[in-house]
């Protein structure tokens, strides 16, 4: 099959069968990228949700564009990226239709009742594969930790702890190649 329109068609089915927003379509990305379609590596995704994560927008949106560009070019991000948007786009549409008679069906307050129940089993295991995929080492935990507590507990401006993690990160990288570097000489 033609990649561009597989690339639509894997991202179609990701955006219409998760529900939960972004973080919870992980899992279903991984699996389909990954596992079935073997377009990129599990140590790429976890690359591909730190991009996604880090750049404005939906994480889902920007998952698919990237694994899209990183696929097949620009016309494969513009296929993924179309792909995992249209069933949403399709579903609010209808639903904003029919809005007042959708919400008194019982029926769908009982479903949503139950989608929501899952949402959060979801966000965990997209959690634990990343965790997994992730170097573990002292300033590893320190930076998790650290951005937990901020974003959790001191209720820290997001964009900043993404920004702090970031210069961590390159300070640390930084400092451990110029040891390296001094080690070697």
């Amino acid at each position: 099959m033609n990649r561009i329109l597989d690339l639509f068609l894997t991202f179609l089915k990701i955006g219409g069968f998760t529900f939960g927003g972004g973080y919870a379509m992980i899992p279903l990305i991984e699996r389909e990228i990954c596992e079935n379609k073997k377009w990129l590596d599990s140590k790429d995704i976890l690359e591909v949700i730190a991009v996604a994560e880090s750049t404005p927008g939906p994480i889902a949106i920007n998952a698919a564009t990237f694994v899209g560009y990183r696929t097949a070019g620009v016309l494969g991000a513009a296929a993924a990226t179309f792909g995992v948007v249209l069933p949403s786009f399709v579903i609010i549409a209808l639903i904003s239709a029919v809005l007042q008679r959708f919400q008194e069906i019982r029926a769908v307050k009982y479903a949503f009742f139950g989608i929501r129940a899952c949402i959060p089993a979801l966000i965990l295991k997209a959690v634990w594969s990343m965790f997994k995929a992730s170097p573990k080492g002292v300033f590893e935990f320190f930076i998790m930790a650290a951005a937990l507590i901020l974003a959790a507990f001191v209720k820290f401006d997001a964009v900043y702890i993404i920004i702090g993690c970031a210069v961590f990160g390159l300070i640390h990288s930084f400092l451990a190649e110029r040891r390296h570097k001094d080690d070697n000489s």
